[in-house]
């Protein structure tokens, strides 16, 4: 497992500004969260790669500001709003290329659409496919707010789906479906491929690691047992930490249960 933080910890940061403050504290693994169209263009990719090669660095995940679009574009029935969408992300997979990223985080349709769980089915397979033709895995994040903040939703992709289905797992968005976030790793198993973490305590969901009494113990040992070896991803709100040291700090402290466990 490698240990990393998302550049959406540092928000409103321009995204080469954010990976740099992260390369500067000596952060070997970030994802990139695209907060617009340009910035998975030049000249942004090519400085984002520059930071990368000098400090060392690894970008396993690709994470994109348009996942509120995908309930009126993707997951619609209108055939031109969704081929936008899928040549918008094949371009976000051509960037993905560049910088060496993996896993395309997506939060699918929100609670409100009028997706049916068969279309759903059909419309992440087809983006699944288009990423597969550039190496990239598409990854359902559970979303409190979605149709994926339901486990027994998630547990119908991975039965409907098969190997299409894989998964990000969120820790503060399983909290906010008021769910235990370790019955996700029961579930959905070798299907998870990447996760977002953060701590809490009983007054806020996301907190730095070590700031609240999560049980990152087990989270580890769970994750062990189904034989994870992806990225561990602290991904925070700007206001639910005060300094950026506190980013480094949520590394240190992960990497120590690590290697504890």
């Amino acid at each position: 497992m490698i240990v990393g933080v998302s550049t959406a910890s540092l928000y409103p940061l321009h995204i080469e500004d954010a990976f740099a403050k992260l390369a500067e504290m000596g952060i070997k693994t970030a994802e990139v969260f695209a907060n617009s169209t340009c910035e998975a263009r030049e000249p942004f990719i090519s400085q984002i790669c520059g930071i990368r090669d000098k400090n060392a660095m690894r970008i396993p995940s690709f994470h994109p500001f348009s996942s509120p679009m995908e309930s009126v574009f993707l997951f619609s029935t209108y055939d031109r709003r969704i081929e936008e969408m899928l040549t918008l992300y094949r371009e976000f997979f051509g960037a993905m290329n560049r910088l060496g990223a993996k896993i395309f985080v997506v939060h699918g349709a929100i609670l409100s659409s009028k997706c049916t769980a068969e279309h759903y089915l059909k419309q992440f397979r087809l983006l699944s496919e288009a990423g597969r033709e550039f190496g990239v895995t598409v990854a359902q994040e559970n979303v409190s707010y979605c149709l994926s903040g339901s486990l027994d939703f998630l547990k119908l992709m991975k039965r409907e789906l098969g190997d299409y289905a894989k998964f990000v797992l969120d820790l503060k968005q399983a909290r906010r479906s008021k769910a235990d976030p370790l019955e996700y790793i029961d579930a959905l198993g070798t299907s998870i491929v990447h996760c977002h973490l953060s701590d809490a305590n009983s007054d806020f969901d996301c907190l730095p690691i070590g700031k609240g009494f999560f049980d990152f113990d087990t989270l580890i040992k769970k994750l062990r047992v189904i034989g994870y070896n992806g990225a561990l991803i602290v991904e925070l709100y700007r206001d639910n930490y005060g300094e950026f040291t506190e980013l480094r700090e949520s590394v240190d402290v992960l990497a120590e249960i690590i290697e504890n466990v």
